[in-house]
């Protein structure tokens, strides 16, 4: 299972924000290159980018801070945030994005999506977050009347490399996954998925580990690693089956 550290951009910073909500943002770090550095030192072996301030603007909007990761890392990284159209898709993965992750324009444009997945295929991340169920975009400003599970089902054997699925409520609340919601989901489709929102603790990710056969590829934490909550060398041990390396709790080195 792959653990994905997630780098939120907000301008031009290094943020987290607390259930989407753009005015509760904590900065972490001001220098985006330097904390995708540090998370590649760590040991990570992908990155998640997200470009908040586009997912709003419905365009990309960090530009400058993503190409400087870009420049700055040797491990994959994956892109979302503003990206609703080929032309953006094609930019960033000329660009060096390995995955560009499609939420609103999954919603309302799902043929595009489609388009994409054949035009570069492996490539392409449906991201599905969802408010009590239901699937929330533009930043998660706007819930759908589209149940996460009907749009996730629209994307079966369309070539989408994985779904990310978050539970708005928990994301930043540090209040664990919704492991019920995420496997339940897992299981209903044959797309990998990528569980996010409200890591807080190793008990976290072990729980999710014991439900890893139902489909799901990785869980994307933030908050967590910036606050020191997991250790990066445990997290990488317990989600690879190293079960002693991954023992001692969840203080920070």
């Amino acid at each position: 299972m792959i653990l994905f550290p997630a780098i939120d951009l907000k301008d031009g910073n290094c943020v987290r924000l607390f259930q989407g909500d753009m005015d509760q943002a904590t900065v972490y770090n001001p220098d985006p290159r330097a904390q995708a550095r540090a998370f590649v030192e760590a040991g990570f072996q992908w990155l998640h980018l997200v470009d908040l301030n586009g997912a709003f603007e419905g365009h990309p909007v960090n530009d400058a801070a993503v190409e400087a990761i870009l420049g700055e890392i040797t491990i994959p990284a994956q892109l979302g945030g503003g990206i609703r159209d080929l032309a953006t898709m094609e930019s960033w993965l000329d660009k060096g994005v390995n995955r560009v992750i499609l939420g609103t324009a999954a919603l309302e444009n799902p043929n595009l999506v489609k388009q994409a997945c054949r035009q570069w295929p492996g490539r392409i991340i449906v991201g599905i977050d969802a408010r009590d169920g239901y699937v929330a975009v533009e930043g998660w400003a706007k819930t759908s009347q589209v149940k996460a599970l009907d749009l996730a089902l629209r994307f079966e054997d369309s070539g989408v490399a994985a779904i990310v699925y978050t539970d708005i409520t928990r994301d930043g609340a540090m209040m664990g996954l919704n492991i019920d919601a995420t496997t339940d989901l897992a299981w209903a489709v044959t797309t990998p998925v990528i569980a996010s929102g409200g890591v807080s603790a190793l008990s976290d990710l072990e729980e999710l580990k014991q439900v890893e056969d139902s489909g799901i590829e990785g869980v994307i934490v933030g908050r967590a690693l910036y606050d020191g909550r997991i250790d990066p060398a445990k997290a990488l041990a317990l989600l690879a089956g190293d079960s002693e390396g991954a023992t001692g709790g969840d203080e920070p080195c």
